[in-house]
């Protein structure tokens, strides 16, 4: 029995999406990196095993950031007085012109890491840039903390700066090579990531699209962010029936599992393409209304079934915390019904599914725990013992919207303890 290990806790998760399912002072039994079981009471068979009991702490999935930008990192909160398009030129495009530098790149994405590995969220799909070295480094970080994310090299050959812009041809050569340098990686993969398609040219995006079926790679962008965004693509690509289109038809919609980030503005034939099981429309509520951007309707995409993640973007989204994020989206949602009430709240237990189960499931069996199910997590444990009076629920949303990293004791990838 030496590759199993016994944790005791309150165990808080959601296997579906409506209701939280609460194991209070229960033993989590993990085997082979996977969840075997939770018991009440521990089975005979299990008893010479040694116990982590984490007594009153409350244990719960670990986050998963389904779209954040690492080089933003140093961003958070500089100029969101202004909307995306000028942001970006403003201050992104400037900022990221740094990361040629490699020392620089070391500083933030040092930092950058530690504060994902801080706030529990021990999966993401992130942002590199242009800059293959820099994007290395950001990959030696990750494998420090021993976390685990997909990594993507920025694709820019159009519409940026000139410090910003590859040629189709080294854009493409770059991105193989990326992917060639870190597909045997266990933890942590490579994505196909062309920034935005008005950043690409049409021959760009075609070859990407067939690189990522040719090898099998997963895709992240951005989709109908800002109205003026949409004209924008609408100008650049005529012969598109819309946004979405753009993508679908050089096969970086779907093909392979897709983060298509933002989405707000979708026509109806979009929202319908997107029911798709490979693609994922994350919501990023703190960049969207710090952009005066707008807000998804999230509920109503997920009563039509379509796959809804979390992100928490950065830099336009103000914090890297997903708690943070998990908050924002419920009081987005509640802003959207206060002006039309047909369109209903999301709720706490799916808010906290989307940030683990259905975030998780970009990854895999991850994000909750149920049987056969990796064992990622955290333990929180207030170090006020007022908090002691609370119902391990309770302690949960209260986390949720008045906690921070330092109330984490404790976290665990693939069950061993990071």
């Amino acid at each position: 029995m030496n590759d199993l290990k016994i944790l005791k806790g309150n165990f808080i998760f959601t296997k579906e999406k409506d209701f939280f399912e609460i194991h209070e002072k229960s033993f989590l039994i993990i085997k082979n990196k996977r969840v075997l079981g939770i018991y009440k009471n521990l089975p005979k068979k299990y008893e010479p095993i040694k116990v982590k009991d984490y007594k009153d702490a409350i244990i719960i999935p670990s986050f998963v950031d389904l779209h954040v930008h690492a080089p933003q990192y140093l961003q958070q909160g500089v100029g969101l007085d202004l909307e995306l398009i000028d942001w970006l030129n403003k201050y992104t495009f400037e900022n990221e012109m740094k990361f040629v530098n490699e020392n620089y790149a070391k500083k933030i994405y040092s930092a950058f890491v530690k504060d994902l590995y801080d706030n529990g969220t021990l999966r993401s799909c992130i942002f590199g840039t242009i800059h293959n070295n820099s994007n290395q480094i950001l990959i030696e970080e990750i494998k420090k903390r021993k976390i685990s994310a997909f990594v993507g090299k920025v694709n820019m050959d159009q519409n940026a700066p000139e410090n910003l812009l590859q040629t189709t041809d080294d854009s493409l050569k770059e991105t193989i090579e990326f992917i060639d340098n870190n597909s045997k990686e266990d933890l942590i993969k490579p994505i196909i990531t062309p920034r935005f398609a008005p950043s690409c040219s049409l021959d760009l995006l075609k070859k990407l699209g067939d690189l990522s079926v040719k090898k099998k790679i997963p895709v992240q962008t951005h989709l109908s962010e800002n109205k003026d965004e949409v004209k924008w693509v609408k100008s650049l690509f005529p012969s598109n029936k819309n946004y979405s289109d753009v993508y679908l038809k050089n096969q970086l919609y779907g093909m392979e599992k897709t983060i298509m980030a933002h989405a707000i503005y979708l026509e109806e034939e979009e929202i319908k393409m997107a029911k798709n099981k490979n693609v994922y429309l994350v919501h990023c509520p703190d960049a969207n209304i710090n952009l005066s951007s707008g807000i998804m309707p999230v509920t109503k995409y997920l009563d039509m079934g379509i796959q809804v993640g979390l992100g928490s973007d950065v830099g336009a989204g103000h914090m890297i915390s997903m708690t943070n994020t998990i908050k924002s989206a419920i009081q987005s949602s509640k802003i959207r019904h206060i002006f039309n009430n047909n369109e209903r709240i999301l709720t706490e237990s799916e808010a906290f599914y989307l940030a683990t189960k259905l975030n998780g499931s970009f990854f895999g069996k991850t994000g909750s725990f149920e049987k056969g199910y990796l064992f990622d997590a955290i333990v929180i444990d207030s170090n006020q013992n007022v908090i002691k009076e609370l119902s391990p629920l309770e302690k949960l949303e209260r986390f949720i919207y008045c906690g921070d990293k330092n109330d984490i004791i404790a976290r665990y990838l693939e069950g061993e303890e990071v």
